[in-house]
């Protein structure tokens, strides 16, 4: 069985190598801070001290980590990825970044011989918990087709879009459509509640109907019993919509809907300084909430 390196032990990522353990891969763990990885540890993950370290241990290397200043350093580091990685390797980033970093990843890697393909996913740690990911790929095909099982060990809904990027604005297309359904919750939610309405009501309601949708099944709830814990950070939103916005300008795009969704996300994030609470936490931008 290919063993798996996997860098970054936070929400999605402990969850997922969870999966990979109970399906029987050997993994190899490395996080920046020690003791988030302990849990997985516990449960028969091998500690590794450096990026570097998981690499010469794996055939397979999985990234989830932060932010795309994060992927430039696992990977390009001076104890990263490509400081070690050899060639028939294969590294997958499953970090939302950006789509030229995944290309710059890429360009590297076939150089040297090594699989890379970007596979950011979606579903929260919801998903990540139920091994119920959507995973969305860019790279080669080959590389993809010899990581499948692996993937089918993390989700149900997987897809090559194409060539080093494509999994990235895949992504990006989905946290557009994440934004603006946050929105809708949320402002549901305010005016439910200032019309003195059953929001427990509400909710069974309106997810019977039309407007039923992910976003409002899973949080909602969580909403109503006041848990704002991260299934996935505010700020980590944030840092998509602005790649979004970032990739829309330079295809002379305007998402004006894109835009109010990063304008909200910045007053809660940046002004509020509640990015790291859960997505769901825009709703306490009304005092109603707070």
């Amino acid at each position: 069985m290919q063993k798996i390196g996997f860098i970054g032990t936070g929400v999605m990522g402990a969850a997922m190598i969870t999966n990979l353990l109970n399906a029987g891969y050997p993994v190899t763990v490395y996080n920046r801070t020690k003791t988030k990885a302990d849990g997985v540890v516990a449960l028969g993950a091998t500690w590794a001290d450096t990026p570097a370290e998981v690499t010469r241990q794996a055939d397979i290397i999985i990234t989830i980590v932060g932010y795309p200043k994060d992927v430039e350093e696992v990977y390009f580091g001076p104890e990263g990825i490509f400081s070690t990685a050899q060639p028939n390797q294969i590294v997958i980033d499953m970090t939302t970044s950006t789509p030229t970093l995944a290309e710059k990843i890429s360009d590297y890697a076939v150089e040297h011989g090594i699989g890379a393909l970007d596979a950011p996913v979606s579903g929260g740690d919801v998903g990540a918990k139920n091994a119920s990911l959507t995973i969305m790929v860019g790279g080669s095909e080959a590389a993809y087709t010899a990581v499948t099982p692996v993937f089918a060990v993390l989700g149900h809904q997987i897809n090559r879009f194409g060539a080093a990027g494509a999994g990235q604005h895949t992504k990006m297309a989905n946290q557009i459509m994440i934004a603006a359904t946050m929105i809708g919750l949320s402002e549901m939610l305010v005016y439910a509640k200032a019309a003195k309405l059953d929001l427990q009501k509400v909710l069974e309601t309106l997810s019977s109907g039309g407007a039923d949708n992910w976003s409002m099944d899973a949080y909602v709830p969580r909403i109503l019993k006041g848990d704002f814990q991260p299934g996935f950070y505010a700020k980590h939103l944030l840092k998509d919509l602005r790649i979004a916005l970032d990739g829309a300008k330079a295809m002379n795009l305007d998402l004006p809907g894109t835009k109010l969704a990063e304008a909200l996300y910045t007053k809660l994030t940046e002004e509020m300084h509640l990015g790291d609470e859960g997505t769901q936490a825009l709703v306490k931008l009304w005092a109603s909430f707070q």
